[in-house]
């Protein structure tokens, strides 16, 4: 088994054939081009097109993905399907009638297989969440079973939070950070003392 992609490294150059809906035609893409543009990008990983839980989620990214967009952050879905079953399934089910993002197709496993979510039993991938920034270093994961959607505002919540932190890293976003919150500066002045901190707003 190859080695699986680990926080903190970066995604290799590889490409991927896709669907582009907003378009309507198929692409081949390389990682490559998203260090380019200097964008946050990513890689939404669910088991199979036609299914049960995936078109939710798919609408879920799709309501959200305007404000993605706006922060910066391209967004690509995967699944073990070929780019012709996505443009087919996105034409049958109401649910996908927004959807704009790329349409990733990864039949041979290949990248599920180096993020780790590629399930050998069933030749499926694993719903999996991850997040990539302009250099294409892995910063987040997020894997859980088939069967529980996951939730795009909270994605968008992680997002902004890593955005916020490449600028400022000498900071750290305490749970349920959002936009605009306090953050934490990491100091010897408040280790056993956070929550003391966090009562006073003294960030």
């Amino acid at each position: 088994m190859s080695e699986i992609l680990r926080i903190g490294q970066k995604l290799p150059d590889l490409s991927f054939e896709a669907y582009d809906p907003d378009k309507r035609e198929f692409v081949l893409k390389d990682v490559s081009e998203f260090r380019k543009s200097g964008k946050w990008f990513v890689f939404f990983f669910y088991p199979a097109d036609f299914t049960f839980v995936c078109p939710t989620e798919l609408k879920d990214l799709s309501d959200k993905y305007e404000e993605f967009k706006r922060y910066g952050v391209e967004v690509v879905s995967f699944s073990a399907d070929t780019k012709y079953v996505h443009l087919a399934w996105k034409d049958a089910e109401p649910l996908l009638e927004g959807v704009k993002f790329l349409m990733g197709a990864d039949p041979n496993g290949k990248i599920a297989k180096l993020l780790g979510v590629y399930d050998e039993e069933t030749g499926l991938p694993k719903r999996g969440t991850f997040i990539f920034n302009p250099e294409g270093q892995l910063v987040s994961i997020e894997i859980s079973y088939d069967n529980v959607g996951r939730n795009a505002d909270e994605l968008l919540r992680k997002i902004k939070a890593h955005i916020y932190l490449s600028k400022h890293p000498d900071e750290a976003c305490p749970a349920k950070w959002s936009e605009g919150d306090k953050t934490l500066k990491p100091s010897p002045d408040i280790v056993g003392r956070v929550g003391d901190v966090i009562r006073k707003g003294k960030f």
